[in-house]
Order: structure tokens, then sequence, then C-alpha cells
């Protein structure tokens, strides 16, 4: 008799590929992923590409309130049973390769696989982290520190397997309501920070570790 062969199931593979309720769908550039109102059925893992996440208020004023990329997860309110519907919208910025997960099958797996589930919570929980260290930002940091955290979260500065330094290009107007401050403000950094050598345009904007000297100055 055979020795019974154990089981075995690797999160990232499951995450790179189409299976029972999971899709590969890709998203050119300014193409609307999921709206505000519209209904939380799905669960999207980025494969590749660079998304915002916005929020519109009753008086029709829009604010980007996260700029995602790869392995990042969005919409993930979903799974809970007292959210129907989305509480912001989500764009592609550059063309995008997603991973749509059914609700049902983001439960199912989160439920039976262990593995899947440890990686999920530690991602939410560092999402919460980010989430927390961006209020304390607003609330204690200059425009011009808020602005640098910005661009080295951007440029993944600092997480672990990324040398990523170039961001794909992005508007003053979205940094500017990343960060709470005027695209005048924004643009007056930014030329500040490249004349210092902080950043540089070679095709893209990119960022060099020493921006980190003015996150850290006092």
């Amino acid at each position: 008799m055979s020795p019974r062969k154990e089981h075995t199931f690797d999160p990232k593979a499951f995450l790179t590929q189409s299976g029972l309720g999971r899709t590969i769908q890709h998203y050119p550039k300014n193409k609307l992923i999921f709206a505000q109102g519209g209904p939380a059925d799905a669960v999207f893992y980025v494969q590749t590409g660079r998304a915002k996440i916005t929020v519109l208020s009753t008086r029709g004023k829009e604010a980007t309130i996260a700029l995602l990329g790869p392995d990042d997860f969005m919409g993930e309110s979903c799974i809970t049973s007292d959210q129907p519907l989305r509480m912001s919208s989500a764009t592609a910025i550059t063309d995008c390769c997603l991973l749509r997960i059914e609700k049902e099958a983001m439960l199912r797996v989160l439920h039976s696989e262990h593995a899947f589930s440890d990686l999920f919570v530690a991602y939410l929980v560092s999402r919460n982290n980010h989430i927390q260290e961006d209020l304390v930002d607003q609330l204690f940091n200059s425009a011009e520190k808020r602005l640098a955290r910005t661009l080295l979260l951007l440029a993944r500065f600092g997480k672990e397997g990324r040398t990523e330094n170039v961001i794909p290009k992005i508007s003053q107007e979205i940094l500017a309501e990343m960060v709470g401050t005027t695209r005048a403000r924004v643009n007056f950094f930014m030329n500040r920070f490249r004349q210092m050598g902080f950043i540089d345009y070679n095709g893209g904007l990119e960022v060099h570790s020493s921006l980190l000297d003015i996150v850290l100055h006092d």
C-alpha cells in the first residue's frame, strides 16, 4: 500500500493561477476596476501594474487614499458580512494584471488553507500599520516630509524582495491628494528633491534612498 501523499498548498501559486472562483483579468491604464457603491463581491490581487484607491464624498470631491502595486490586495473588505457595497473605487494607473477572487472562493481558501490565511492576515496587519503611520504622518509631519515618505512607499523602499526604485508616471495632482497639500507645493518640493539629488527623471521617477534624510531629519 503506497503512503498517502501529504497535502501541500502554495499560496503564491494560488495567487498566480486562475481556477475555481479565480480569473486573471487585464486592465489598461485608466480603466475602472471597481466602483464605489458597486457590489462588494470579489477580492483583487495585483500581479503586475499599479492601481489607485479613491473615495468620493457626498459633495462630489474625490480623494486618493492609496496607491497599490504588485503583491497588494484590493477590495478585501468584501469578506465581511456587513459590507455588501464597495466603500471606494479602484482604477488602473498603469496597465495591470489582476487575479479576481470571488468572495466565496476567498472565504473558502481562508478557512481551509492555513498557509494562505497566514499570508493574508500578515498583509492586513502590514496594511493597517501603514494606515496608522499615514495618520501620524498627517497629524505631525510637514508636507515636505509627507511627500518624501509617500515617494519612498511608492518606490517600495524597504519592502522585502523589492529593489524597484522607479515609479511609473503619477501626476502631481494625485500626489497632492495623498499628501494633503496643493499641487503647487508638490511641484516646489519635487524640484527641490531633484536639485538635492534625492530623485531623478529617467523615463520615470527614480527615487534614491537618500530621500530618507528628509523623513528622518528633525
